[in-house]
């Protein structure tokens, strides 16, 4: 365990991670594995993070369900289920164990990962400070590194702050469900948490400034997920931006997933109003380094974008999650953590650092329908000036993929060099095209040509045919 001096109340370990959500987890994890080094996971919240019990798990516990009565609806033989919007509720707090983290905190014990509560900040090299929520202040010092992994927080705009909009914790975590909700922005989260209000029973609005829905994907996806919100009843004003908000009545300390105050009063750029129960902002994020105490160590919050480790980071700090804002997704800040942690764990037993090729990102919008993107979009490929083709396919080509409903419908997009014939990215869009993305993914990452595809030959009648339909065109 780790060394303490008693007389100068410090705690000293191999690693310290700062933040204990599913990224910085993973750090502390894979940098002592399988040895008898250190480490502590220093959580102001709960351990486990956002993913765990406001963003990832309960959204699609929210969500999957709500799959599963839309497939069962299209088709034939089988009766439509009926919503139980209570129940749904019970299925997202037993998934986030009723916000307790007793079972992560077991998780970490056995693996030899301490946890201490409070608030961390840098105060020096290798040296980090804990403020514990009554108060006490406790100091620790890494013999090897400091990771960061604090996450992100929303940004909310001046424009909006006076309304006390809902953030996505409120969403996920919703008690009281406000007969009008408006949602500010249109991208993943927007699009997710539209459908699961929806279907709990608020009437929805999405105010989105650009003309179309998830617009760093291909113009098909935004425009089928657009179509499909449509059809379950939520309000689009595209191409519109809020420019104030009122709400003369605001609760001081609601609690996260109930109103914040009485109605709220949107004007929009247009010049219409929109009078709503509640307001939901999905519009962006930001890194979480306030009070981190980046300025002990001669750092900015600037300088930790982009970057895991190397640049300005000392030799000994690293950053892993959405702190360094690569990509905001879990599985992308776990895959951080497998690196940063590998890579401490290498220099600490004299192993060469393991190499680290760039990696494509994949993503998946659970709407509906859904969308599953990995690599380059045709957009990025014409932006970078790449010679590329594009090979285009329905989705319900494949007949795997017309079985899974009786309105079954999507479409799929490769983008291809046009010298090499590699893949440089995939876009499918579908029932459950979710499944299709890993495959995609190999593909992207290993650089494989059109004529090692064709080498794989899909299952039939399975949704993974639509690659052979791909091939072929």
């Amino acid at each position: 365990m780790n060394a303490v001096d008693t007389e100068s109340g410090t705690d000293t370990y191999d690693v310290i991670v700062i933040g204990g959500g599913a990224a910085g987890e993973n750090a502390a994890d894979y940098a002592i594995r399988g040895s008898d080094r250190t480490a502590a996971l220093v959580e102001a919240e709960l351990l486990g993070g956002e993913c765990s019990y406001w963003a990832c798990i309960p959204s699609e516990t929210l969500l999957r369900p709500l799959d599963v009565a839309e497939t069962a609806a299209n088709l034939s033989g089988l009766s439509v289920p009926v919503l139980d919007r209570r129940a749904l509720l019970a299925r997202r707090d037993e998934w986030v164990h009723d916000y307790e983290d007793a079972s992560q905190v077991s998780w970490a014990t056995d693996a030899g990962i301490d946890t201490v509560r409070g608030r961390g900040r840098l105060v020096g090299e290798r040296t980090v400070e804990v403020t514990s929520p009554d108060g006490d202040v406790r100091r620790l010092v890494a013999r090897l590194a400091v990771v960061l992994a604090t996450g992100s927080v929303p940004v909310v705009p001046d424009t909006l702050a006076a309304a006390r909009p809902w953030t996505t914790r409120d969403a996920t975590g919703v008690v009281q469900v406000p007969e009008r909700l408006a949602i500010i922005g249109g991208g993943p989260v927007a699009c997710e948490a539209a459908r699961w209000m929806t279907a709990l029973g608020s009437s929805v609005t999405m105010v989105v400034r650009g003309d179309r829905l998830l617009s760093r994907l291909e113009d098909f996806a935004g425009d089928e997920v657009a179509d499909g919100l449509r059809s379950e009843g939520v309000t689009l004003r595209l191409g519109t931006s809020v420019t104030s908000a009122e709400r003369p009545e605001v609760h001081p300390d609601p609690g996260i997933g109930r109103p914040h105050g009485g109605p709220v009063t949107l004007v929009l750029d247009d010049g219409s109003e929109l009078e709503v129960d509640e307001v939901l902002l999905a519009t962006g994020r930001r890194a979480a380094t306030d009070g981190l105490g980046l300025e002990a160590v001669g750092l900015r919050p600037d300088d930790l974008a982009g970057r895991t480790h190397g640049g300005p980071l000392p030799a000994w700090l690293s950053t892993v999650g959405d702190i360094n804002g690569e990509a905001l997704l879990t599985h992308w800040g776990k895959h951080q953590g497998r690196r940063v942690g590998g890579r401490i764990a290498a220099l600490a037993e004299g192993r060469p650092v393991p190499a680290e090729p760039p990696a494509p990102v994949p993503a998946v919008v659970f709407s509906s329908p859904q969308v599953a993107s990995v690599g380059l979009t045709s957009q990025q490929a014409e932006q970078q000036d790449r010679r590329v083709r594009l090979l285009d396919v329905d989705y319900t080509s494949a007949a795997g993929a017309s079985l899974l409903r009786d309105d079954a419908a999507g479409h799929v997009r490769l983008v291809v060099d046009e010298d090499s014939e590699v893949v440089l990215g995939a876009t499918f869009v579908g029932p459950d095209v979710a499944e299709q993305l890993h495959a995609a993914t190999i593909a992207v990452a290993a650089g494989l040509d059109l004529a090692t595809l064709r080498l794989a030959v899909p299952s039939y009648p399975t949704a993974s045919e639509v690659w052979l339909r791909l091939l072929e065109d």
